[in-house]
């Protein structure tokens, strides 16, 4: 069953991909949109696309799929973006990109499982080890709304969402045991405090009204008329591919973010699923904005679908259902959502702080959590090793994706600490 399922969610990627009717890559979608008004070619967007992704397929979605042994869904649907750009988009390319994008997902779940039972056969099996890489994502990702806040607003205003946010995080830690009858509910303090800030964020967004954008909501629903047609259109392939990501999310094949995934490696499905909720959130702006001026939606909407299938944990059908009614929802609320952006120009622009924000933050937290890991590797060694490859990265003159390096360089010094181990030169260390 996993098989056919990230057979097809694969394969139906890299069709919406291939068709120009979704992207993953936030930053690809405008790109895509010069293609549509014949600005670039095909090759040219086929290269873009390899250009922008490539990096985080090989240097974070997988690395990171590897430390937690559940496919981060940037392994998937990056690549199908390149693969469907790649095809021409005619009748043969559609078919092409069905077949093509399957056998994809098919060999990533296939090459994942072999390289944990790889991992299991080395002298030192640093998988547990490098499950640190994303231990500062968790709780690090709670700060992103304060970051965007202060980046749209100013130092004050992220200082006084951050402030919050804290306080929150504790008096959760303290009194986030909740009875309920028979059952005890555990709120996550990391959850919580970042629902809080992405709320806050809304507000200073929405309450930075401009009186000249007031009134002007013909503007976006009726310039971009055409572009969210065309997305709506397509709502029944949006409900299969929304069906097809609950349903693996609910499986523990997939997951949506890295906080998430670290969060369901360790089972705790209720805080998983909080915090895909708020993520998803803090994702509205972004995807939404982007879909109304390029005419491409992203293929999982704005992740909410993940937070249903890991709520939904061991029921795939009901997660398929579930999955596909709110990517479809979603699809149809992109009309509705032009003319709140008119209204309020400031949730409008908080899209671009959002990603910056998440993006600044999770390169910290990543580049953490493999200094952590590595020097649980090798005390004394590791956290050189990873701040080295770090520096030596962002000073070089073509530097690789910032957030691919740290969990790379772990990865790599697990490797050299075997080879050294086979030919003599380190011991393992006893735990």
């Amino acid at each position: 069953m996993k098989y056919i399922i990230i057979a097809l969610l694969g394969g139906l990627a890299t069709l919406m991909a291939n068709q120009g009717i979704a992207v993953f890559n936030d930053g690809f979608r405008p790109i895509y949109s010069q293609y549509f008004e014949k600005k670039i070619t095909r090759k040219e967007l086929a290269a873009m696309s390899f250009a922008i992704s490539f990096g985080l397929v090989v240097g974070f979605g997988i690395p990171t799929s590897i430390a937690a042994s559940i496919i981060l869904i940037h392994s998937i649907l990056l690549a199908t973006d390149i693969i469907g750009t790649f095809l021409p988009d005619n009748k043969i390319g559609a078919i092409t990109s069905l077949v093509a994008g399957a056998t994809y997902g098919v060999l990533i779940l296939v090459g994942l499982e072999a390289i944990v039972d790889l991992f299991g056969k080395l002298p030192y099996n640093f998988l547990d080890p490098l499950g640190s890489v994303s231990s500062f994502v968790v709780s690090g990702f709670a700060i992103f709304p304060s970051v965007a806040v202060g980046a749209q607003h100013g130092f004050k205003k992220g200082v006084i969402t951050g402030t919050i946010s804290v306080l929150v995080y504790f008096l959760i830690a303290k009194f986030g045991v909740i009875n309920v009858g028979e059952n005890v509910v555990n709120l996550d303090p990391a959850g919580m405090a970042l629902l809080t800030g992405v709320i806050i964020m809304v507000i200073f967004a929405t309450s930075n009204k401009s009186e000249e954008n007031t009134g002007s909501n013909v503007s976006l629903t009726a310039i971009f008329s055409n572009q969210v047609s065309r997305i709506q259109k397509n709502w029944w392939i949006f409900a299969i591919m929304g069906g097809l990501a609950a349903a693996a999310a609910s499986m523990d094949l997939i997951a949506g973010d890295p906080a998430s995934l670290a969060l369901m490696a360790d089972k705790v499905y209720g805080n998983a699923a909080l915090t895909a909720l708020t993520r998803g959130i803090g994702f509205v702006p972004l995807i939404f904005t982007t879909a109304i001026v390029t005419g491409v939606y992203s293929p999982i909407g704005c992740t909410f679908i993940f937070a249903a299938g890991i709520a939904l944990h061991g029921n795939p059908l009901v997660a398929f259902i579930a999955g596909a009614v709110i990517l479809v929802v979603e699809v149809f609320l992109i009309r509705f959502f032009a003319k709140i952006m008119d209204k309020f120009p400031g949730v409008r622009d908080m899209g671009e702080y959002i990603r910056t924000a998440m993006n600044k933050v999770l390169e910290i937290a990543l580049l953490a959590g493999s200094i952590v890991s590595a020097e649980t590797m090798a005390k004394g060694v590791g956290a050189i090793f990873v701040i080295g490859c770090f520096l030596i990265n962002k000073y070089s003159k073509k530097p690789l994706v910032d957030l691919a390096v740290g969990p790379v360089a772990a990865i790599a010094l697990g490797i050299i600490l075997n080879i050294l181990n086979l030919i003599g030169l380190w011991t393992i260390p006893v735990a």
